[in-house]
């Protein structure tokens, strides 16, 4: 049986930062971004805000969104951060 796990919910993520002690704004603005940049993370695809918001949670994104890490064809981890564009 091939059983879907869901992507956390929004405010299921904003929780878990706000128990470790931060934001999506606070997060935003320590990467040198506006304050409202990594709210985008939420409801689209970003590999680069879906890795700021993991790496502030301890977790690899794909805990938070697996239907965004896993190929639905082959159950296969996709490489997202590789889409990062470097500076």
């Amino acid at each position: 049986m091939n059983e879907r796990i869901e992507d956390w919910h929004p405010a299921d993520i904003i929780a878990a930062l706000r128990k470790r002690g931060t934001t999506l704004a606070a997060l935003s603005r320590d990467a040198g971004l506006s304050s409202s940049t990594l709210a985008n993370a939420m409801g689209r695809p970003w590999p680069k805000g879906e890795w700021l918001i993991a790496d502030a949670l301890g977790i690899h994104p794909l805990e938070i969104w697996p239907s965004r890490y896993i190929d639905p064809k082959t159950n296969q981890v996709v490489d997202r951060k590789s889409l990062i564009r470097s500076r």
